[in-house]
């Protein structure tokens, strides 16, 4: 086998137990106002064809894009890729994967966010820098709901049916995750005409050939604009002006100088861009409003939830790939075997570590979707209930809120724990490049970085997410939980899980009363135990849904047949090895909040 090779194995399989099984779109969304009208029997097939082109059309070139990595030509500011890649690019649009997210009166199907979601974790299994290739298909969204007329006629419909790119611009140089000390300004030209001068970086896809235009989304701070993030404002600037009659003009004043030089997820360019330099730079004031930092967190959000998606997707293939590997692989004898010699030698999923590795592979595999689809379906009850300002979709968008530094936060970080499994079942040839593991490592540890650092995240989830409301969300989260423990959900074959679950409520819950008595000390406390904090309830929300999984299972597995019978064994399996091997380490969250020290932070800077 070689990397070159088709590296992706996809779990449609779980993919559809999530949507159609347990949380059932096929009553809640589809076919639901404000969504289009794909019945469940067309969504599977929908499915079914998004695996198939994800296989066959995207993921061939992921190797390619890390052994030919993009370049820059400096004299013109114009990132080329490789061709093989730049296929698989168009191949997502001929094929018309774009259509499933996007709003029926754009054109698209109108799917529900769960099924988009479902869908687009293959595109990203498949071809993870690909996947951020195709924020242009995000864009016209966010234009489409914070634009003018003006700016939504002009560039809405035009980005979709061209197939423009898409970026979004906040980091700067000197600034980097504290987006309020960006100093790139704009200037006022005349009606929603601005011009951005100064220098962005880090900026996903900021240029490449594979398109006639890109739209970048740009925060800059007007002249005489307040400091933070309030005083900064969103334009839109395109490398090519778009004239009045929608015709391409000439080219604007922003271009990529520098490609930075990554130790993975190569084929994604990753552009420093400036804006003015020589040639002014013109863009739009967004629905002529300076609301930039409200507008932009669209997208942001949107990243977030992505990027954890991708942790979760990388993840998920990487432990089919070991499954493989394990299955084929022959080494040593059964160790009950041991000492006879003359014992035939049996696959390496015959081993005791060998399997624990593979389950916990698999049971965060499933529990990272599962969390993720479930947040999803939390936003299709939102656009129900008439989008997230109307006041009956409030308690579901204060709950997605809460769970996406979870999404972000804990599956990014665990995603690259947990990835050395999939490396070290393999022993020394997981470390080659014969074998796709070693660049799913290297591609995915950037998740725990960008879109906000997971130190980032968990200060979001305290400061913003639960002292927002007072904590009224959160306790509305662990309700939910008590609810199944209280139904006795999964019968007596669970009983032992839910009682690990039961364990576990108690200690998260004793852990951020704990945080409550220390922020009275100290806000420190939080920066120094918000992790921790993050971690431990994103597994008790996994440990929940895996009970829950677990008990749709139970109840199906009579009846079963065929492969069935198999997967629902498989879904007790995960939730019991979550509840055994995971949920027991929560006992020592609340010990540590508790026991939370100052000191590190009245140690003087040349002790460390």
């Amino acid at each position: 086998m070689s990397a070159a090779a088709n590296h992706y194995k996809p779990n449609l399989r779980d993919t559809l137990f999530n949507l159609f099984e347990f949380l059932d779109i096929g009553k809640t969304s589809l076919g639901q106002k404000p969504f289009g009208e794909l019945d469940e029997a067309t969504a599977r097939q929908t499915l079914a064809s998004y695996q198939q082109i994800c296989v066959d059309q995207l993921a061939p070139s992921f190797a390619a894009g890390e052994r030919q990595p993009p370049t820059l030509d400096k004299a013109t500011g114009t990132v080329t890729l490789p061709e093989d890649f730049k296929q698989a690019f168009h191949a997502y649009f001929e094929n018309g994967l774009n259509a499933l997210e996007l709003p029926t009166h754009l054109g698209g199907l109108g799917a529900p966010p769960t099924l988009a979601w479902g869908a687009f974790e293959m595109v990203l299994g498949a071809n993870p820098a690909l996947g951020f290739y195709f924020l242009g298909n995000l864009l016209p969204r966010i234009i489409d709901r914070t634009a003018t007329d003006a700016q939504k006629a002009l560039y809405s419909q035009r980005m979709i049916d061209k197939r423009w790119g898409g970026t979004m611009v906040l980091t700067e140089p000197d600034a980097g995750s504290d987006v309020g000390a960006a100093r790139a300004k704009a200037r006022h030209v005349k009606d929603d005409v601005w011009e951005i001068e100064g220098v962005k970086r880090f900026i996903t896809n900021g240029d490449f050939d594979a398109v006639e235009n890109i739209i970048h989304l740009v925060l800059a701070r007007p002249e005489g604009a307040g400091a933070g993030t309030k005083g900064l404002s969103m334009f839109i600037v395109p490398k090519f002006w778009v004239n009045a009659d929608g015709s391409l003009g000439e080219r604007n004043g922003v271009f990529c100088t520098n490609l930075e030089k990554k130790m993975g997820l190569k084929a994604s360019a990753t552009c420093e861009m400036t804006f003015g330099d020589g040639k002014p730079c013109r863009g739009l004031l967004v629905g002529n409003v300076h609301e930039g930092i409200k507008q932009m967190f669209h997208v942001i959000e949107h990243a977030r939830m992505a990027v954890g998606l991708k942790s979760a997707a990388t993840l998920s293939t990487a432990y089919l790939n070991a499954l493989a590997y394990a299955k084929d692989r022959l080494q040593g004898s059964d160790l009950m075997n041991a000492r006879d010699k003359n014992a035939k030698r049996v696959a390496i999923i015959k081993h005791p570590d060998v399997r624990r590795m593979l389950m916990m592979q698999k049971s965060h595999a499933e529990g990272m979707r599962a969390m993720i689809l479930f947040t999803a379906s939390l936003q299709d009850e939102v656009e129900r209930l008439g989008g997230r300002h109307d006041e009956r979709a409030h308690g579901a968008d204060a709950l997605n809120d809460l769970l996406l530094p979870l999404i972000k936060g804990y599956c990014s970080e665990k995603a690259y724990e947990i990835l050395s499994l999939s490396l070290q079942t393999l022993g020394g040839s997981g470390y080659l490049a014969d074998y796709p593991i070693e660049q799913y490592v290297r591609d995915q540890k950037i998740d725990t970085l960008y879109e906000g650092t997971t130190g980032i995240q968990a200060l979001d989830l305290i400061f913003r997410k639960l002292a927002k409301d007072g904590g009224a969300t959160l306790q509305g989260l662990l309700g939910r939980i008590r609810t199944t423990l209280e139904t006795n959900e999964g019968g007596e074959a669970l009983a032992k899980e839910r009682a690990a679950l039961s364990e576990a409520l108690t200690n998260v819950e004793m852990a951020f009363g704990h945080l409550l008595e220390k922020l009275g000390e100290s806000l420190y406390h939080a920066g120094l135990q918000g992790n921790r904090l993050l971690f431990g309830l994103a597994e008790l929300v996994i440990g929940w849904l895996l009970v829950r999984h677990a008990a749709v299972a139970v109840g199906k597995r009579g009846s079963a047949t065929g492969d069935d019978v198999a997967f629902y064994d498989g879904k007790v399996a995960s939730a019991r090895f979550f509840a055994s091997e995971v949920l027991p380490n929560l006992a020592m969250l609340p010990k540590h909040v508790q026991a939370s020290s100052l000191d590190l932070m009245t140690m003087p800077d040349e002790a460390f």
